[in-house]
């Protein structure tokens, strides 16, 4: 017998939505975090930074409930096998695709984008039918607990420490100070003078400001999904069985109760002038067309998720976890270096 969390979902999926948007206003980008992952390969600094920032509050996670991350229910010599394949699935539909559970369900529905919701419905389906396939036999039944436990309570009141200091970034641009000023002035010193192609050539590092940003909205996003229970592959798979299914996990339902009407709210109403907070593009997608390229991506990172119940967010997450908590991290890491060279194949 497993037991659902509902209450403990519904307000990790609230903080999930905070750590979305904080990112929205401070950089002007989207919270994806398979482009983190595949981006950090390639040496961006700011997506470099969210992965740490990822690992950073697993690493915080496993600390606090001490409780070492699960593996679905494979059996032993096929385990290794099946998470490698569910990987390089992942890696590949997320390059192909441009986004995951976080780029596309919460982010994406936020802006009620077309080919977000035509890349959700097209993952959670072939997920549905992958977990029907290979797990709907195996998995317990469910019961229920309201309660957020000692480890809730901590994951919970952790989470106020990095919203507290995207506030401070928020708040700090307001007035122009000494470090605005000179780095102003830098840049316009540094400035290329006679070669109009420089600025594509060697861009701009980003600034340190935006670095922090991308590193504390990360940790909190990783807090909150510890807390919502996301991390745990065999809650997602016994959701992705459905509601007819005996053993089905509805956490995952009060997660998205949680995220999806508070970060559609801050998007339309919140995100102000659509001008990053602390500088740098505005870079949230407008438009898009929906093609065989999204589609086909979203339908092998499904099938991927459904085989076994991890994305990238949580992948990254259960590795910091798996440290703190003194837990063996290499099936973890292996999941996650399929993940990388599916990615590197597109």
């Amino acid at each position: 017998m497993s037991t659902a969390l509902p209450l403990s979902s519904f307000l990790g999926g609230f903080g999930l939505s905070l750590s979305v948007h904080s990112l929205l206003v401070l950089n002007g980008q989207v919270f994806g975090i398979s482009g983190f992952l595949h981006r950090a390969v390639r040496g961006k600094m700011d997506a470099i930074a969210s992965v740490c920032g990822l690992l950073l509050g697993g690493l915080l996670a496993g600390l606090i409930d001490n409780a070492p991350p699960l593996l679905v229910p494979f059996p032993p010599e096929r385990a290794i096998p099946y998470l490698l394949i569910s990987g390089v699935l992942v890696g590949v539909g997320t390059r192909l695709a441009n986004g995951c559970t976080s780029g596309h369900m919460i982010a994406g529905l936020s802006r009620f984008s077309p080919r977000s919701i035509a890349a959700t419905a097209t993952f959670v389906t072939t997920g549905v039918v992958t977990a029907r396939l290979l797990h709907g036999n195996s998995l317990p039944i469910q019961s229920f607990d309201w309660s957020l436990g000692t480890a809730g309570k901590a994951l919970l009141a952790f989470q106020a420490v990095p919203l507290l200091v995207s506030t401070l970034l928020y708040i700090h641009v307001r007035a122009p100070s000494v470090f605005n000023l000179s780095r102003s002035l830098l840049t316009i010193l540094e400035a290329p003078r006679h070669s109009s192609d420089t600025k594509d050539k060697n861009p701009a590092p980003p600034s340190p400001l935006r670095l922090v940003a991308s590193l504390t909205t990360a940790v909190e996003f990783a807090l909150a999904l510890r807390l919502s229970n996301l991390t745990d592959p065999l809650r997602v798979i016994k959701f992705l069985l459905l509601p007819l299914h005996e053993a089905f996990d509805p956490s995952l339902v009060f997660l998205a109760t949680g995220a999806l009407p508070m970060v559609v709210l801050l998007y339309r109403f919140a995100r102000g002038r659509e001008r990053p907070r602390l500088g740098g593009e505005y870079s949230i997608p407008k438009g898009g067309k929906i093609d065989a390229r999204l589609i086909t991506g979203a339908a092998l990172f499904g099938v991927g998720w459904g085989i076994s119940g991890f994305c990238p967010g949580p992948g990254l997450v259960n590795l910091g976890s798996a440290i703190g908590a003194g837990s063996n991290p290499l099936p973890t890491i292996g999941w996650l270096a399929a993940v990388v060279a599916g990615g590197l194949m597109i």
